[in-house]
């Protein structure tokens, strides 16, 4: 099975290191739950934090969104790095692997809940407060996975960090 993994990954790899090529619907989804696994991460400590503390809708949603980038570009550095990447070229690679991802995916999901009636004022304990946040965190998903498959075509976003997987 490994290596089958590792055939997938070098035609995988060579065919993005020609400037795209064929990206699969399958590669854009692996690439947003990547993606979307850092968000989810991030969005959800900072609501929680923010609830928590009782602050307001906006900087409550600004640790969201800043944890989200935090934690989706950290799990792409970690891959990157454990290929023996230096530190400055593996942010590099995140940066261009992650950012229109994370950024689609936060706007999609953080204007769900905006949009939501009541959603921004729902505590932890509150079932619209989950409800909503899985809500938002599936239609970004949806939404993200064409956005990803169009960068993958081109050689950009995940396709960048698949050259460095061995």
């Amino acid at each position: 099975m490994q290596h089958d993994t590792h055939a997938h990954h070098e035609v995988h790899a060579h065919t993005h290191d020609l400037g795209g090529g064929k990206a699969t619907w399958s590669m854009a989804a692996q690439a947003t739950l990547h993606c979307l696994t850092g968000c989810a991460i991030g969005e959800v400590l900072g609501m929680v934090i923010g609830t928590a503390f009782g602050w307001g809708n906006v900087p409550t949603m600004v640790l969201a969104i800043v944890l989200a980038f935090v934690f989706g570009y950290s799990l792409t550095l970690r891959g990157v790095l454990r290929a023996g990447v230096d530190f400055r070229t593996a942010f590099r690679v995140a940066l261009a692997a992650d950012t229109l991802s994370i950024a689609v995916m936060e706007l999609m999901d953080n204007g769900v809940i905006a949009l939501w009636p009541d959603a921004m004022d729902a505590h932890l304990d509150d079932l619209l407060f989950w409800g909503t946040l899985a809500l938002s965190l599936a239609i970004a998903f949806v939404v993200t996975t064409p956005v990803n498959k169009w960068m993958i075509g081109r050689g950009k976003g995940h396709a960048v960090v698949h050259r460095y997987h061995h």
